[in-house]
Order: structure tokens, then sequence, then C-alpha cells
């Protein structure tokens, strides 16, 4: 037995503490130094989101898709000057997506163009279009609006004030509530191109009817479910309220472009795209 002198460590304590004074010292300048690593171990990049019917290569994509169903064309800013009675029961229609002046959205936008181009082309029909505003009449504007809405098409603040109505009517509309159910791109768009045709009123073939049917069939991925089942159920409503109006009864805008994208998985809508309308084949890369 080795004795000490009182308040003398045991060698076993004694290198006991040496052991941990060493120890710590080493967590110390670990701590301190800088931390080394290879340019491979960097931290991950950010995952960035996948892009929206917003994002403007695909709202460019979705505008085409849209003048390829109402104008047999790709070209949808050739669109600007388009306006004729379809026969459909809603007066003129006319412009990029459609506006008509027996529904409303082309007083609005008549309205719009007054305010931001006071005294212009059309501002001298609005007593006219308000008067037609839910008729299939003429009153007021034959024979000369169909011309004069060319001549507005050529103003770039027309042009403006038709890209803003139909951001604020139906595109931003219809990619928010998309998003809210959890659908990606060729949801979003379907919505879109719904509420383009059916507008988003209450009545049996709006969207929101459309909308109310698919959900009898499918749930949404925000409701926990499948994406392609559900586009499906709301493709097979839109058809359905389609064909509830002869002017609208061709769904090829639906069976021959919307649902091949579908069929085909792309629910992104990533090109190379080739769909048909009315019989007409189109190609996008």
């Amino acid at each position: 037995m080795v004795h000490t002198s009182p308040g003398a460590q045991s060698p076993t304590a004694a290198t006991t503490a040496a052991s941990r004074r060493t120890v710590l010292a080493l967590l110390a300048a670990v701590t301190a130094a800088p931390l080394l690593v290879s340019p491979s171990a960097s931290a991950a990049p950010e995952l960035r989101a996948a892009a929206g019917l917003d994002d403007p290569a695909k709202k460019e994509i979705a505008m085409k898709l849209v003048s390829s169903a109402e104008n047999s064309s790709l070209d949808w800013k050739a669109q600007y000057q388009y306006i004729e009675d379809i026969g459909d029961g809603r007066g003129y229609t006319a412009g990029i997506i459609g506006f008509c002046s027996g529904t409303g959205d082309m007083l609005d936008l008549v309205e719009l163009y007054a305010d931001r181009r006071p005294g212009n082309v059309l501002a001298g029909y609005l007593p006219a279009l308000r008067a037609v505003d839910g008729t299939d009449s003429h009153d007021g504007l034959d024979p000369d609006y169909p011309r004069d809405w060319r001549t507005a098409a050529r103003d770039t603040a027309f042009q403006q004030a038709q890209n803003d109505e139909r951001d604020r009517v139906y595109f931003d509309p219809a990619v928010r509530r998309a998003k809210a159910d959890g659908l990606r791109v060729l949801g979003q768009f379907a919505y879109y191109d719904a509420i383009v045709m059916h507008g988003d009123g209450g009545d049996a073939t709006g969207f929101g009817s459309i909308r109310r049917r698919a959900l009898a069939k499918a749930r949404t991925p925000a409701q926990g479910g499948d994406e392609t089942a559900y586009l499906h159920a709301f493709l097979d409503a839109r058809v359905w309220a389609m064909k509830q109006e002869e002017a609208h009864s061709d769904t090829s805008r639906v069976d021959t472009a919307q649902r091949v994208f579908l069929r085909k998985g792309n629910l992104d809508l990533q090109p190379p795209l080739d769909w048909k309308v009315y019989g007409d084949s189109y190609h996008l890369d």
C-alpha cells in the first residue's frame, strides 16, 4: 500500500484527473477550430417548388391550349381583335378569352378600358352593352361594333385591359382554387379551362357545380385523394356539363387534349405536348 500525505491524490486519481483535463482541452480545441468540409459535403441545395400554372412559361402554354380550342390557333395574341357571334345565345364573343356581350364580362372589360383610356373608340358603346347584358341582342352595337373592336385591339392599353380582366375573372381564381385542392399544373389548367367556358356562377353547368359533381366521385389531393382519380372525375363532370349545351357539345378539348395529358401522367404539363381539338392537331415543344 502506498501512503499519501493528507490532501494528496492517489496515483489513480491523479491519472484520472489528468486524463479528464486532456479530454476537455481536446474538446475545446475541436470546438474552436473551423469546420472543414469537402465541397461534396456542402449543405444540400434548396429544393425548388414545382412551377404552377401562374409560372410565365406554364401560363404561355395555358393560353395556347385555350386558343387552340377557342380560336383554332396557337397564336393567342392575335385574338385580341377577334369578335363574332357564334350563335350560343351570348351575343358577341370576342378577345383572348371569349368575352361576351351577353354575360357581363365584355361590359366589365370595356368599362375598364374607358377608365384607362377615356374617349376610346368603344366607350360610346357602354350604354348599349349595359342594355344587352344578359341577352343575345346586338341592339345598339351593329353595324360598327365589330369594326371598332378590331380598331381598339391595336391599342396596347386595350390589350392590357384584356389581360387584366382575364386574370381577375378567370385565371387567378382558377389557379388559386386548384392549388387549394392540391392540384398540380394540369389540374390548375383543367379548372381554368372550365371557368373560361362555363363561368363561375351558380347554375347547374357552372364551374362550382362541375367541381361538386367531381367531389361526389373522388376526393381532391388536399383531402387525401389520388390526384389522377380526382382529375378523371372532374373531366367526366366537365364533359357532362358541355353536353348540356349544343354550342359546347364537342368535347374534344377534354377528350383529345386534357384527357390525353392525364392518361400519360403529365400532371405538370411538361412539353413536348401533342393534342387535338375539333380534329385539328397541335404540337408544342
